[in-house]
């Protein structure tokens, strides 16, 4: 990833979905274009769903807890 975004959202009640489009949001405010990865904690990462609209999810371990690194693959 070249340009990138982090993102931070501790809020136990939001969706891990609900967060991923808040970022996104942020993301094309600022940079005028559309992510296409998401770099996620383990811990927050569900194999169930390693796509949330269009965005891919990967889990890293070097990636905090409630964080999530947005950018261009």
């Amino acid at each position: 990833m070249v340009e990138g975004l982090l993102w931070f959202d501790s809020d136990p009640n939001r969706k891990l979905a609900d967060k991923i489009d808040r970022a996104v949001q942020r993301y094309h405010y600022r940079l005028h274009s559309k992510p296409t990865i998401c770099y996620v904690n383990i811990k927050d990462f569900d194999e169930q769903s390693p796509e949330i609209n269009g965005i891919l999810l990967k889990p890293k371990d070097n990636i905090l807890p409630h964080h999530y690194l947005i950018g261009i693959e």
